[in-house]
């Protein structure tokens, strides 16, 4: 039975850089989970597992050039072994990364080809300004439109007060308040996930993302777990899965984040704090770093109240990170560049040798 690409969010863009392989008999598909190294594909012919290519595997130089939840890849099916074989991954729209966690610089990708980043948080204890602007640093150059979703408004007593704190620090981002134990709850959510388009939700846990899936869903599908007594949330999505809704939309559900790795540039930090941006523009000096310097149009903000002392803590915070991790990327880069070119001039020795061999 042949399958409808475009319910799974194929359009022209995919189309136009698959070209060359269905001339060659491959299908497109399109990742929706992945375990141990095996993925779970949605195709045209139906659901298929699937391996990555010893190709991909021999010619990878990170893990970001693997096949994520989202990806479109191309895939040939073997129909008598019933699983497939993921021979590369098309261009993504878009994608969320963050740091892998610790020393490495590497990049890891959380979610490809989103239309819409949900980036929700409880109005619980769970309650942190500061980690949303992480998020929109990441998001502003992802590809992918951001919408803060400030989930269990039901236990929030001063509703309206959160909202305009948020906004604060929003931009032109949207604010939506939900309540995701009820069906209607989530109902300014369902815009924003129009058939064939993708969203995910991104967040710690315990903000309520698998209960927000239910309730679009209409089913118990997502196991919730209830928040722990020290208000941090128990991991209960332990893996990303594309799911399909209702709607004729797409979702995905992703683990907990607690710790969110930088992995942006100074512009696109910019533009989630343009407002400090702005007022930068105004310092006396254009190196200003906004500490004890004279004439500082920040400092003066935050004494007359316009701008809070956190925001710029915050933006100060991972402007450092970026900066630290541009530094470890150069180095890296040096090093590989150091290392490939060892092994050109390695292989140009053993040509040279065995050439004087062959003429002997």
């Amino acid at each position: 039975m042949q399958v409808n690409l475009e319910k799974f969010g194929w359009d022209d863009f995919y189309e136009k850089n698959f070209s060359e392989y269905r001339e060659k008999g491959f299908l497109p598909a399109r990742v929706s989970k992945e375990h141990t190294h095996i993925y779970f594909l949605y195709s045209e012919i139906g659901e298929m597992t699937a391996k990555v290519a010893g190709k991909i595997r021999h010619t990878s130089d990170s893990k970001c050039d693997y096949p994520a939840i989202g990806d479109w890849v191309v895939a040939q099916p073997h129909i008598e072994k019933e699983f497939a074989t993921i021979h590369s991954v098309l261009p993504r729209k878009s994608c969320f990364s963050r740091k892998t966690p610790g020393s490495n610089t590497q990049e890891q990708v959380i979610a490809a080809n989103i239309d819409v980043a949900f980036i929700v948080t409880g109005l619980d204890n769970n309650f942190n300004p500061r980690r949303i602007e992480r998020y929109l640093a990441r998001l502003h150059n992802s590809g992918a439109q951001p919408v803060i979703v400030l989930n269990k408004k039901d236990l929030c007593t001063n509703l309206e007060e959160k909202i305009g704190e948020i906004k604060k620090i929003a931009g032109n981002v949207p604010v939506v308040a939900a309540c995701a134990l009820d069906p209607e709850g989530v109902r300014p959510l369902r815009k924003f996930i129009e058939k064939g388009r993708t969203a995910a939700l991104f967040g710690s846990s315990g903000v309520g993302k698998s209960q927000i899936i239910n309730s679009l869903i209409g089913a118990e599908r997502q196991v919730v777990q209830g928040v722990r007594n020290d208000s941090k949330g128990r991991h209960t999505t332990t893996n990303r899965e594309l799911i399909l809704l209702p709607c004729g939309g797409l979702i995905i559900d992703t683990p907990g984040i607690r710790e969110i790795q930088v992995w942006c540039d100074i512009h696109s930090l910019n533009k989630a704090f343009d407002d400090i941006f702005q007022l930068a523009a105004n310092c006396k000096f254009s190196d200003c770093g906004h500490q004890a310097e004279p004439g500082c149009a920040i400092k003066s903000a935050i004494e007359n109240g316009t701008l809070d002392a956190a925001r710029l803590n915050s933006y100060l915070k991972m402007k450092n990170e970026i900066i630290e991790l541009e530094k470890k990327q150069s180095i890296r880069k040096k090093i590989k560049e150091k290392a490939n070119w060892k092994k050109v001039k390695y292989e140009s020795d053993i040509n040279k040798c065995f050439g004087k061999k062959r003429m002997r």
